[in-house]
């Protein structure tokens, strides 16, 4: 949140100019960049509209909370308005998206999805989008939780009038999603005043929604029984009901007109591809659409294949992987959905292949050809292995090359590392992944760091935190030995030594052993803790607290990053690949391992002066818990 005070106060500060610069000033120092002309425009053009309908309303003593972020997630609600239901004397909650629009059409008759000059791709119906934000809060925070009525929303359009833009109410509203327009001021004011008491402060309210608890992040994993075989889990915000919507609609047009269409979806860590990939999966499975799951990661599918079809076979037959179309007919599926797929690669042939059907073909080729509506979800960040490919480009040219139209979605919010997108940028500039160095983090409160002096250290405090009831996990760099597989019964070999401290990797094989979960479980499964876990294992999962250990071959060295090839025992970094590209790769290994936790990171380093480094930028988090201790 970047502001909060009572609308009186609000209304005072927009109109002497001092809010838009104390926004910006916020937002420089929570989010490290500059806020967009287009945001500031809004805060200066709209805020006003609203907190003039506020006095108005004669309701100047609710509270008002701008940008008000909503938990485990970086989207941020225009407004939230805090105080007490006139009519029931409890805390009462009205989310407000607000719009400068004047005109809209909807995107192929479809009025979940807006189409604006201003936009180069489809954005979500306001009154859809105040709707999920709603279902959002009151599934996250503790304050409301059990108490979904105290929360309402509305969109409020004031550039806007009845005839311009009635289409939008053509999808379904309800106390959660309620859409206003500028000629219809006196309508939302007394929707106002029918939500929000004119005789009572909101600043308590406020107050106990600030304190509501953050109710856990519904995990991935855990709940995809469900995802796929029941019913809808998480509620998708924004962009991503965007993908979603785009690709049943690529579906449906599939379908009658006998075409195909590549959908590809982009984004960062945390920003919930797989959630639209399971979400897919489920409602396309519920109609009866023939669809598949595919990805390069063993572990997530074998991991989806146990989860997600614990209890039916074909459930579990509904995840693959990415070389599994070498020989399959084209167009024989409706729809199949690539996750991470930027782990593509350049042939789906390995030493196992049959000579006959080693083809030469581009896996990427096979993926578009099996179905009418390939779905790619990537991040050209995560690439961590030499030979992984699967960007925007080489999707967009593989379909220009059949004439089959691409459309591509941008994913901007992120729901790892507990929404911080301060974190996040840290770990960014702090691996020398974006221009300027690295700089001190800034707690959020959103996202803890830490620094450990020893493995001990790091390992006791992440068992603390297990035992509080949260999940953990250690990784590391690929910087030991990893030796085989030990027989059923013998203890596992103790591979990653660090002075007196040593535990064993991950298993490798599809089998526990020794109380140790099969590797594809290592992130899912409690008895993980006890062993370090790679990038391989690691990449595509979360858990509530990550330990990661760097080890000797990224290095900090008076000003800057060495990275040292000779420190990395990982088999595939051949002597035929470049130092660029292993510089490259060790540093988005380090990005991926930092930013599995969704709670907070306990980072250690083996380089005392790494160490140093680390413990120097990290010192204001320590400085922060010492102050609340």
């Amino acid at each position: 949140m970047l502001f909060r005070a009572s609308a009186n106060t609000v209304a005072v500060m927009a109109l002497d100019g001092s809010l838009f610069l104390h926004l910006t000033d916020q937002f420089v120092h929570m989010h490290g960049y500059k806020p967009g002309e287009s945001e500031v425009r809004s805060w200066k053009r709209s805020l006003p509209v609203l907190v003039t309908a506020l006095t108005d309303a004669g309701l100047g003593d609710v509270e008002v909370m701008l940008e008000y972020a909503l938990p485990l997630n970086s989207k941020r609600a225009d407004v939230v308005l805090a105080g007490v239901h006139p009519g029931t004397g409890e805390p009462s909650y009205v989310v407000v998206e607000l719009k400068q629009w004047s005109r809209a059409l909807p995107h192929e008759d479809d009025p979940t999805l807006c189409r604006l000059e201003t936009y180069t791709h489809p954005v979500l119906n306001p009154v859809e989008q105040v709707r999920r934000y709603c279902t959002y809060l009151v599934n996250f925070n503790g304050a409301v939780s059990a108490h979904a009525e105290r929360v309402a929303g509305v969109a409020y359009l004031h550039n806007a009038t009845e005839p311009q833009l009635s289409w939008l109410r053509e999808i379904e509203q309800d106390g959660h999603g309620l859409l206003f327009t500028g000629d219809r001021r006196g309508a939302f004011i007394d929707h106002l005043r029918a939500l929000l008491s004119d005789r009572h402060p909101g600043a308590g309210a406020a107050d106990e929604l600030q304190a509501g608890a953050t109710v856990p992040s519904k995990q991935l994993m855990s709940v995809a029984a469900q995802e796929v075989r029941d019913r809808e889990q998480f509620v998708l915000l924004d962009e991503q009901q965007v993908a979603y919507r785009m690709v049943l609609n690529a579906v449906q047009k599939a379908k009658h007109a006998d075409s195909k269409e590549v959908v590809v979806v982009t984004g960062g860590p945390g920003t919930g591809k797989s959630v639209i990939a399971l979400q897919l999966l489920g409602e396309l499975y519920r109609r009866g659409v023939p669809a598949l799951h595919a990805t390069g990661s063993q572990s997530f599918t074998k991991t989806m294949r146990k989860v997600a079809g614990a209890r039916k076979r074909e459930v579990q037959d509904l995840f693959k992987y990415f070389n599994s179309f070498m020989t399959a007919e084209k167009n024989s599926l409706d729809v199949l959905i690539c996750d991470e797929a930027h782990r593509m690669r350049e042939t789906s042939a390995n030493r196992y292949t049959r000579a006959e059907h080693r083809t030469g073909r581009a896996q990427i080729d096979e993926l578009i050809d099996v179905a009418h509506v390939p779905v790619f979800l990537l991040d050209e960040h995560q690439v961590v292995r030499p030979g992984e490919m699967g960007t925007v480009a080489d999707i967009r040219a593989a379909a220009a090359k059949r004439g089959i139209p691409c459309h591509v979605v941008p994913l901007d919010s992120q729901f790892r590392c507990g929404g911080s997108d301060a974190y996040l940028r840290w770990v960014v500039r702090l691996l020398g992944l974006e221009p300027g160095g690295p700089v001190l983090w800034e707690p959020d409160g959103r996202m803890r760091l830490k620094v450990a002096d020893s493995p001990h250290e790091m390992e006791s405090f992440l068992q603390s935190r297990r035992d509080e009831g949260y999940g953990a996990r250690m990784s590391a760099g690929y910087c030991w030995r990893w030796s085989p597989e030990p027989k059923p019964g013998d203890p596992l070999p103790l591979d990653v030594v660090i002075g007196d401290w040593a535990r064993p990797w991950n298993l490798r094989g599809d089998r526990a052993v020794s109380g140790a979960p099969p590797a594809a479980l290592w992130a899912t499964d409690p008895a993980g803790f006890g062993q370090v876990g790679c990038v391989y294992t690691a990449q595509g999962f979360e858990y509530d607290w990550s330990g990661v250990i760097i080890g000797p071959d990224l290095l900090w060295r008076g000003d800057r990053w060495v990275t040292d090839r000779t420190a990395s025992k990982d088999p595939v970094f051949k002597k035929s690949t470049p130092d660029t590209d292993v510089d490259r790769l060790i540093r988005n290994t380090y990005k991926v391992l930092l930013t599995r936790g969704m709670i907070g990171t306990v980072v250690y380093s083996t380089d005392p002066e790494t160490r140093e480094k680390l413990r120097e930028l990290a010192e204001s988090d320590r400085k922060s818990e010492a102050a609340q201790l």
